[in-house]
């Protein structure tokens, strides 16, 4: 039905016959002519209607925006004057002889030329998809797949799939479940992550696998998550940690040069402790030259309680944060919607104090709390952070989680905010994760998943449980970060059930049910299970940074709305009473 794309037509084509097909994105009648502009997913060309052509003009005449057609007729080259270089096609157009609807439009509920809702967006998902900045982000997710496809294959990796329906995997979020009818009141699992088939692939002695493959996650959401993404799996045999970087960086690197003409440059190191103590996060965005200055041991003894508490708490941490230039910027009122930011993150408050003039000492100092600071430490909190007239520090005190999650959320905000924060790209392995994080309870989980090896296998094994000291464990994982963002994570594996065991023991799974839940696993350790280690990329993220978007939704095809709801195809929806017996389920609704 057509014999060119609307966007692909180029001076190469005048003196042509075409047939083109697409939707009218404007139709202009100006009298004498009818003008199309005609959109197909390549783009625009603008088309010629002649009023001498009786029966083609008269049904040009009728067409409206969206309606499906298709054009035949003669490519010509603009007049000089005529040409259009904000347009691809803009040198040419097309002299229409032969003009037929295909299907007519109902007026559209979205407004092309506004903003529409993300409820509407969504709702209407194939109208919205329409739109050029939508159907270019999706062209490009599918060269970046393809991309990966052919490096993956080129460096002996073998595309295998996994199940989808499984059994659940200890991956840190609900489970979606699946009732099976042959097998009533038991039930499938969605995987969160290929993580145990993968190493059984390595198992199996496939050496390279990799998967694009979806993944399920039941919890909240947010701009970055979905209940189904996308992931680029890897997982390989007989490589260390530094190779999988090694080859993992050298696809991203290979892959923003090609699409995007961007060269990342090397990619540091920056061990886990480092970045949680310079940035309070785990993902730091260097491109944001603030970094936190610790200034517990000066706050011990000042009579202030928000700061000598978290102080003297070894769970808790104070740091200053100093903000180059803002002290004329930021006004009270900032400093009020600031203080109100960071109480999303826990924080109780927001102390502050500008340097007006360093030389006055003391006297130069305006803050709310300067009265419970001697002079002393005033200067060695100026002088460790480095600070100059006309500077803003403020405070974080509090525990260390929400001190680095506070204070590590405002200081982006504030790189935002104050254009501190510096274009480009900014990419770094964090690298020496803890291999366990305690929890409100006391009790400990693993950072990454319990199958992620200790960094030195040998003193692991050798200490015994009780002289352990699991906060200070570090693990062999490593995650690749860009301008703030975890484009991908992963480990070297546990490959000896001795290690294994262990690992469930520390973390207080029962050998009954470690056997419950991973017996297949470790049956297969016993076999020569070779050394291992891989790292997944997040598809949908990796395409949102690269594309310049704010939200994985707006680069994948369908997604779901911030409350795991389709409001397409008004999923999720009841199930009818028969299948729910055939399941033997019933549902159980609150008064």
């Amino acid at each position: 039905m057509r014999s060119h794309y609307c966007g692909k037509l180029t001076a190469n084509e005048v003196g042509q016959q075409v047939t083109l097909s697409g939707w009218v994105n404007r139709r202009r009648d100006l009298g004498g002519l009818i003008f199309i502009d005609l959109r197909d997913r390549e783009g625009l060309v603008q088309v010629v209607c002649d009023p001498d052509l009786h029966d083609l003009f008269a049904v040009a005449y009728t067409v409206r925006n969206e309606f499906c057609i298709q054009i035949k007729g003669e490519v010509r080259a603009r007049p000089e004057s005529q040409i259009n270089k904000d347009m691809a096609t803009g040198a040419v157009e097309v002299y229409a002889s032969e003009l037929t609807i295909l299907n007519k439009s109902a007026p559209l509920p979205l407004d092309f030329n506004h903003e529409n809702s993300e409820e509407q967006r969504l709702k209407y998902r194939y109208l919205d998809l329409r739109r050029p900045l939508m159907s270019e982000r999706l062209k490009f997710r599918a060269k970046v797949t393809s991309f990966v496809r052919n490096f993956m294959d080129s460096n002996g990796f073998l595309d295998v799939e996994t199940p989808i329906l499984t059994k659940a995997t200890p991956e840190g979020a609900r489970d979606y479940l699946v009732p099976s009818r042959t097998h009533k009141g038991q039930f499938f699992a969605l995987p969160q992550s290929p993580q145990l088939f993968k190493q059984l692939l390595m198992m199996s002695g496939l050496d390279r696998y990799y998967q694009i493959v979806k993944c399920f996650r039941d919890e909240d959401l947010r701009a970055d998550r979905q209940p189904e993404f996308t992931q680029i799996d890897i997982e390989t045999s007989f490589m260390t940690s530094d190779q999988v970087m090694a080859i993992t960086e050298q696809m991203v690197h290979q892959m923003f040069n090609e699409l995007l003409s961007v060269d990342l440059g090397s990619f540091p190191r920056m061990p886990y402790w480092e970045a949680m103590r310079l940035y309070g996060s785990d993902k730091p965005d260097l491109r944001n030259p603030m970094q936190f200055v610790d200034v517990a041991d000066l706050l011990k003894d000042v009579e202030f309680k928000v700061f000598s508490g978290p102080a003297n708490d070894p769970k808790g941490r104070v740091v200053a944060l100093k903000v180059p230039g803002a002290a004329e910027k930021v006004s009270r009122k900032d400093i009020d919607n600031y203080t109100s930011f960071v109480g999303i993150y826990g924080a109780k408050g927001l102390a502050w104090l500008k340097v007006n003039d360093i030389a006055a000492g003391a006297e130069g100092i305006q803050s709310p709390v300067a009265k419970f600071l001697t002079p002393e430490i005033i200067s060695e909190i100026v002088s460790r952070t480095n600070a100059a007239n006309g500077d803003l520090i403020f405070f974080g005190a509090d525990s260390y989680k929400v001190v680095c999650e506070a204070m590590g959320a405002l200081r982006l905000k504030l790189g935002e905010d104050l254009a501190i924060t510096q274009a480009g790209w900014k990419p770094l392995w964090v690298v020496d994760f803890p291999m366990f994080e305690e929890n409100d309870d006391g009790s400990f989980s693993a950072v990454h998943h319990p199958f992620t090896s200790p960094l030195d296998t040998q003193a692991f094994l050798e200490t015994p449980n009780t002289e352990l000291k699991l906060g200070a464990l570090l693990s062999n994982a490593y995650d690749m970060v860009l301008n703030g963002t975890e484009l991908g994570g992963g480990s070297v594996r546990i490959h000896t059930a001795e290690v294994q065991a262990k690992v469930f023991t520390l973390l207080g799974i029962s050998d009954e049910e470690a056997v419950e839940k991973f017996g297949f696993l470790l049956e297969a350790l016993k076999y020569g299970a070779p050394p291992h280690a891989g790292l997944a990329f997040g598809l949908d993220r990796l395409v949102m940074l690269m594309t310049g978007a704010t939200s994985i939704r707006d680069v994948m095809a369908f997604p779901k709305t911030a409350t795991a709801a389709c409001p397409l195809t008004d999923a999720p929806g009841a199930a009818n009473p028969q299948q729910l017996a055939e399941l033997g389920i019933q549902v159980v609704t609150k008064a």
